[in-house]
C-alpha cells in the first residue's frame, strides 16, 4: 500500500513541485496551504508523513508541530525558509524528524522522506524476555510505549522513546551518536549528530521536570549512556 504524504506550505509553487516529485516516486500526496488546514487533513486522512513549512502566516509550522505532537507521532519533515540554528534545534526538539533549508532539491526531500518512512515502517528493536525495563527510579514499558519516573508518567516522542530504550537495554554500555542512529534509524537516514544531541537534551529536560536529573550521562568525545537514575544531578 502506497504511503500518503501531507505537504503543508502556503506557496502553491512549492506544493506543486513536491506533489510532482513524490508522484514520480509512487507516493500519494494531499495538500494544505496553512496550519489550520494541515491539522484538519491529519485528522481526516492520517498521513504517513507531514512535510511542514516553518514560516506560514497565522499558524506557523512550529505551532502546527506542537499541536500534532500533543496527540500524534506522525513523522514531520520541516521546510525552513532560512539557515537558522534556532529554527533547526527548536523544530527537532518539538519532535520533528528532519529538516531541509529552502531553496531545496525536490529529489533530496523525496529521498530523505523515503528514509523516514522506512524507519517508521520497521519494527521497534525487540527486547527479549523483558516486559518492563527498570533502572533506578526510571521504568520503560516497550509494549505500551510509556515511561515513568517513579509513579509519574513522562511523555516522550517516538524518537525520544527509542533513544532512551536503546540506552536502557544496555545501561552500562556507552553508545556513540552513530551507534544510536544505526540502532533504530537504519542506514541511509538523514540524521545528524546534532539532531541526536537535541533529542537527548529534550529527554533530559522532560525527566528533570519530573525530578530525574541523572537519566542520561554524556561521556565527552565518546557518546551517551544511562545515568544512575537516582534523582541527583550529574555533570554533562
Amino acid at each position: 500500500m502506497s504511503s500518503t504524504i501531507l505537504i503543508v506550505d502556503d506557496d502553491p509553487h512549492i506544493r506543486q513541485l513536491l506533489v510532482f516529485a513524490f508522484g514520480k516516486a509512487g507516493l500519494d500526496t494531499i495538500e494544505a496551504a496553512n496550519g489550520e488546514a494541515a491539522l484538519a487533513q491529519v485528522e481526516r486522512h492520517a498521513p504517513d508523513l507531514v512535510i511542514l513549512d516553518i514560516n506560514m502566516p497565522r499558524m506557523d509550522g512550529l505551532e502546527v508541530c506542537r499541536r500534532l505532537r500533543a496527540g500524534s507521532d506522525v513523522p514531520i519533515f520541516f521546510l525552513s525558509p532560512r539557515d537558522d540554528e534556532i529554527d533547526r534545534v527548536l523544530g527537532i526538539e518539538l519532535g520533528g524528524d528532519d529538516y531541509v533549508v529552502k531553496p531545496f532539491s525536490p529529489r533530496e526531500v523525496v529521498a530523505r522522506s523515503l528514509a523516514i518512512l522506512r524507519r517508521t515502517a520497521a519494527r521497534p528493536p525487540a527486547v527479549e524476555n523483558v516486559s518492563v525495563l527498570r533502572h533506578g527510579r526510571l521504568s520503560l514499558d516497550p509494549e505500551s510505549w510509556t515511561t515513568h519516573w517513579r509513579d509519574q508518567e513522562v511523555s516522550l516522542t517516538v524518537t525520544e522513546f527509542t533513544i532512551l530504550r536503546t540506552l536502557l537495554a544496555m545501561p552500562s554500555r556507552i553508545f556513540s551518536r552513530d551507534n544510536i542512529i544505526d540502532r533504530f534509524r537504519g542506514s541511509g537516514f538523514a540524521l545528524t549528530d546534532r539532531t541526536v544531541d537535541s533529542h537527548v537534551r529534550n529527554v533530559r529536560r522532560k525527566f528533570a521536570d519530573a525530578g530525574g536529573s541523572d537519566v542520561i550521562e554524556t561521556r565527552a568525545g565518546v557518546g551517551y549512556r544511562m545515568g544512575a537514575c537516582a534523582g541527583v544531578p550529574v555533570t554533562s
